[in-house]
């Protein structure tokens, strides 16, 4: 099991230079910051001394290197927009974005392997086809879309939800803010956690179904039947255990992939995230925010693919002797 994680420490070490020799060279070729910083009147000289303090006059492998050594250190420089260091700038968005990543996840999750279960299990009721013709509508439709048809619906007609911002935040600790102690927070989360996390959830259920009718036409199933178990054990305690595989890896992905795709949902609801910092920052050719946030990206999706990889050994234990060879 150590061989394995070890094994798994060094590809994701691999592929987190790959990440940050993409970024560095993408974005190297995006534009000229420098023409962003100052203004038409701006002498040639200082041009050229803003340029050398920012190291663009070096030679491209000494700038990799000094950007590989910053980000080891989480160091990213300073923001060509803001003026910030880009750290700071991040660390205050992500309580908003991981907030909003997290409640979608657990939407999709839950309700979307509830929906699979019940599919799976009666799908030849009428709430079965319901749920289904709804798993079409999440698949079909874009994200904004569902966004602004959900801010017509239940923002403008009834007027039950905010349509844009976060709501009212509190603070824990030095740099942590949540709207999930408040009531207006938790008002603001409703509409963009179930825009962000519809798609998922349809995947989801999808999956969870087809798995679970999969299982439950092969043999050992037919064999605790015979046994005479319980009804809730055969379907809760074998079958639905058995799908968890597929579910998890697909479950581990998505959530990385809402991390990184939550830009449109920040955008549609102006909430306050990475996302749309992300978004500033391609408009205004803020490199160094680019060049952050693709890493952190990158860095999520290899410590959730590692996490997932280690959850397959408890839930199959053949998975876990085989990791031990």
């Amino acid at each position: 099991m150590l061989a394995f994680v070890i094994r798994r420490i060094l590809q994701s070490i691999a592929v987190m230079v790959s990440v940050a020799l993409i970024a560095f060279v993408m974005f190297r070729f995006v534009g000229d910051p420098v023409n962003q910083m100052v203004g038409v009147d701006t002498p040639q000289a200082e041009v050229e001394r803003l340029r050398a303090s920012l190291g663009l006059n070096d030679p491209t492998l000494v700038q990799f290197g000094r950007f590989l050594w910053n980000a080891l250190h989480f160091d990213f420089g300073v923001s060509y927009q803001f003026r910030m260091p880009v750290t700071k700038l991040l660390a205050e968005r992500a309580p908003a974005t991981l907030e909003l990543a997290l409640t979608a996840a657990l939407f999709a999750l839950v309700v979307g392997g509830v929906m699979g279960v019940y599919c799976a299990l009666r799908r030849d009721s009428w709430l079965a086809r319901l749920f289904q013709a709804v798993s079409l509508i999440g698949v079909s439709l874009p994200t904004f879309l569902i966004g602004i048809l959900l801010i017509y619906l239940f923002a403008v007609i009834l007027g039950w939800l905010p349509s844009n911002g976060r709501g009212q935040v509190v603070k824990i600790g030095d740099w942590w803010t949540t709207g999930l102690l408040t009531i207006s927070g938790l008002k603001a989360l409703v509409l963009p956690a179930i825009t962000l996390g519809l798609f998922q959830m349809t995947l989801i259920m999808r999956l969870v179904r087809a798995e679970m009718m999969e299982v439950m036409r092969t043999d050992y199933i037919k064999f605790a039947k015979a046994r005479g178990l319980r009804t809730r054990a055969i379907h809760f305690g074998h079958a639905l255990k058995n799908t968890l595989i597929p579910v998890i890896t697909i479950a581990g992905l998505q959530l990385g992939s809402i991390i990184a795709f939550a830009i449109i949902t920040e955008t549609v609801f102006n909430w306050p995230g990475m996302g749309l910092l992300f978004l500033k920052a391609v408009q205004n050719v803020d490199i160094p925010i680019m060049a952050a946030y693709l890493m952190l990206i990158g860095f999520l999706f290899v410590t959730i693919n590692l996490m997932v990889d280690l959850a397959y050994g408890f839930v199959d234990p053949r998975l876990r002797v085989s990791m031990r060879t």
